[in-house]
């Protein structure tokens, strides 16, 4: 078999225009691969987008769950304080009404031995 000569012009030339016929062979036969397998890759991209938006809606509806019961627990706190104001705020206003008692009671106790010295000293005279 001869070689070509790399000292010839056209030898160059046929040797150049053989290497691109492989190489657009060698890209036929890649392309021809790649369209046998777009219909597989096609469907493992689908079941790649589905199974992510699948998590994508397990994700969301769990952080819609966490938001709904930190708001219920808010709530319920919201409500346990406003409970524990009033309880302390009717405690006041009982122990408000407790000491008036008292001090009135003070005042009469105050007033009857008042009454029973006056009284006293009248009767002394």
């Amino acid at each position: 078999m001869a070689r070509s000569n790399p000292d010839k012009f056209t030898d160059r030339m046929g040797d150049a225009q053989k290497a691109r016929a492989a190489m657009l062979e060698k890209a036929k036969a890649k392309m021809a691969e790649l369209a046998a397998s777009k219909p597989e890759r096609d469907a493992e991209r689908a079941r790649i987008a589905k199974d992510r938006d699948e998590r994508e809606a397990a994700r969301k509806t769990e952080r819609e769950e966490r938001a709904r019961l930190a708001a219920e627990k808010r709530a319920a706190e919201e409500a346990a304080r406003l409970e524990a104001e009033r309880l302390a705020e009717e405690e006041k206003n009982r122990k408000a009404v407790e000491e008036k008692a008292k001090l009135a009671k003070l005042l009469a106790d105050q007033k009857a031995a008042r009454d029973a010295r006056y009284a006293a000293r009248k009767q002394r005279r």
